[in-house]
């Protein structure tokens, strides 16, 4: 009976810090995840003050809809690479939650 008493709590604690790590892990992900959303929407906004600004200086309508093509096409080419970006960030976050069960998915499927 001892023995067991001892491995259901060696179990229970070798679980428990797995889920504070998976806890610790988790947190910082996402704060690094929120902290790269933060910083793409001021660039994000700062860029596109910038382009109107240029857009209602402009001296002719052509030289308006250059810059605005020009914004356009460099606000879709930055959305979609931060948009992997993040993407990437997620998986990694994935994969990280994952590390301190794969001992324990490995023990249950043997």
């Amino acid at each position: 009976m001892i023995n067991n008493l001892e491995d259901m709590q060696k179990f229970g604690k070798e679980h428990m810090d797995q889920a504070l790590q998976t806890a610790g892990g988790l947190t910082k992900s996402l704060q690094a995840i929120a902290a790269e959303v933060a910083d793409y929407q001021k660039k994000s906004f700062e860029e596109g003050t910038a382009a109107v600004e240029k857009i209602v200086s402009a001296k002719s309508l052509d030289k308006a809809f250059e810059a605005q093509t020009e914004y356009f096409k460099t606000a879709y080419e930055g959305a979609v690479s931060q948009f992997t970006k993040i993407g990437e960030m997620y998986t990694d976050l994935a994969k990280d939650m994952y590390k301190p069960y794969e001992g324990v998915f490995g023990k249950a499927v043997k």
